[in-house]
């Protein structure tokens, strides 16, 4: 075996002398040691500067916040939370129906007319094998957790969380859960599904964790603290149900706003020559068991619907301002992105409409705010930004390499210039309807299975005519215009449908 002699300078006798002979087996041993306690290091050091990432969903919760100028809507946490990081004004969901919507975000990828179709859909049978970003965040070293509800079936992402997925009830549907005694009297099958229905909304006295929000709150409160000593970087997910119906909440924050001020909208009426085929008839709502199945409802009745979803963001509000007050308060939130978006947005009476599942303005503009460490706060961008820009955007804040499958595009230099030139377009699709918006127009086109070509239209001047109450899509001066629309949409969907997932 060879012999590796190792010489020190003995300063006493101000010359050489031979202390120690090592194999050079024990060498390896030593420069291995080292090697893997540098690299151990290494990567602790990188964890450490790693981003945390806390990750809030809203069920239903459409723009219509303090942040985005509806002075009426108390929604001060939210509100708060914009001061110190970039709302974004021109957010699109890429389909309007919360288990579409969810798949299609945290799986980086498009729906199309095969996947992500409504809201019982599952990312793991429309894109099998494809790396959802949860799960692509615990690969390269984050702990990831969901409380509430983030995919629209638990068991969905198989593979993304380092813990079973938490909820409230033990069930998803726990955002049905009802309080009062006579609310719970009226609970009945659902019609022609699975589950219960019962009153479209109920304000009873108590506390805020009467309901599951205020429980998923304590439960994400809990689990910061435990995370604060934690050696990893954390994903955290949240998803709240309010204001999801029915428009249950404690009564505290239905006397936020007095009835007498709600009012209707102006325009509850059909677009004028918008084809049949943007109407639908909010079948959600009319499961409820104090809603006709078919017709008018009482005026009285709707602005109560109005009042319970305004009580309903306000209390949603609460229980995030309570999580966003603990991650300050553990020392948590100078290095955490804070990510808030809803799932889509929602009629409450616009077009004679309730509920989504549609191609209106209204069911696409979402709410999306971002708090990033290190960058500006309290910043604006009239960009157009699209769901599937979200995945791209956490993995680009984490210093992590985009995987090749995402369809969307980082918002990251956004945060840098609100101003920077963005997307000329985005891209919404229900069902058969298929939405190109730009900063000025929103053009829809319905397609017949298995045809290439629509059969039908509408487009809408966004700054002529914001609520989208004239369809100008036959107009002859529009001829140009719509033949442009038409042309992205059309380059769009034959690029979107070239992603193959097998």
């Amino acid at each position: 075996m060879p012999i590796i002699t190792c010489w020190k300078p003995c300063t006493a006798k101000k010359n050489w002398k031979r202390v120690k002979s090592f194999s050079l087996i024990q060498i390896k041993k030593i420069v291995c040691f080292f090697g893997l306690l540098l690299f151990a290091l290494l990567v602790k050091a990188q964890d450490e500067a790693r981003p945390n990432i806390l990750f809030i969903a809203v069920d239903d919760l459409r723009p219509e916040l303090g942040c985005y100028g509806a002075s009426h809507i108390k929604s001060p946490h939210i509100d708060q939370l914009a001061t110190e990081g970039m709302v974004f004004n021109r957010s699109y969901c890429n389909v309007p129906v919360c288990g579409a919507s969810r798949a299609s975000l945290l799986s980086g990828i498009r729906p199309d007319r095969q996947r992500f179709l409504n809201f019982s859909c599952w990312q793991d049978k429309d894109v099998p094998g494809v790396v959802s970003l949860p799960m692509y965040f615990k690969n390269n070293g984050y702990r990831t957790l969901s409380l509430g509800k983030i995919y629209h079936h638990r068991e969905d992402g198989k593979g993304s969380w380092s813990e079973h997925p938490w909820y409230p009830s033990g069930d998803w549907e726990g955002w049905q859960a009802y309080i009062t005694e006579e609310a719970q009297k009226q609970i009945e099958p659902r019609k022609g599904g699975v589950g219960i229905n019962g009153v479209s909304f109920e304000a009873p006295e108590g506390p805020d964790h009467i309901y599951p929000d205020g429980v998923i709150a304590q439960q994400a409160i809990k689990k910061l603290n435990d995370l604060k000593t934690s050696q990893q970087p954390f994903f955290l997910a949240l998803g709240f149900l309010k204001p999801h119906l029915p428009f249950n909440a404690p009564k505290k924050y239905w006397d936020m706003y007095d009835f007498e001020k709600i009012q209707l909208p102006d325009n509850m009426r059909k677009p004028k020559d918008a084809p049949d085929e943007c109407m639908h008839p909010f079948g959600e709502l009319r499961n409820y068991t104090d809603v006709p199945d078919k017709g008018p409802m009482d005026k009285e009745f709707m602005r109560k619907l109005i009042h319970g979803y305004y009580a309903c963001v306000s209390y949603t509000d609460a229980q995030i301002g309570k999580v966003l007050n603990e991650l300050e308060r553990l020392g948590l939130a100078e290095n955490t992105v804070v990510i808030l978006w809803g799932d889509h947005g929602w009629h409450l009476g616009e077009h004679d409409l309730w509920c989504k599942h549609c191609n209106f303005e209204k069911v696409l503009h979402t709410p999306l705010i971002l708090k990033a460490p290190g960058k500006g706060n309290g910043q604006r961008t009239e960009a157009l930004v699209e769901y599937v820009d979200i995945y791209p955007t956490l993995c680009e804040l984490a210093g992590l390499e985009k995987p090749f499958h995402l369809q969307g595009r980082s918002m990251v230099p956004l945060l840098d210039n609100p101003e920077l030139p963005w997307k000329e377009e985005v891209y919404s699709r229900w069902i058969d309807g298929e939405t190109v918006i730009t900063q000025t127009h929103t053009y829809t086109e319905w397609f017949r299975k298995g045809e290439e070509k629509g059969y039908t239209r509408m487009l809408y001047n966004l700054v002529a005519d914001p609520e989208e109450t004239v369809n100008i899509s036959e107009k002859q001066e529009n001829k140009e215009l719509v033949t442009e629309l038409q042309d992205k949409l059309y380059r769009h969907m034959k690029k979107r449908n070239k992603l193959v997932i097998k």
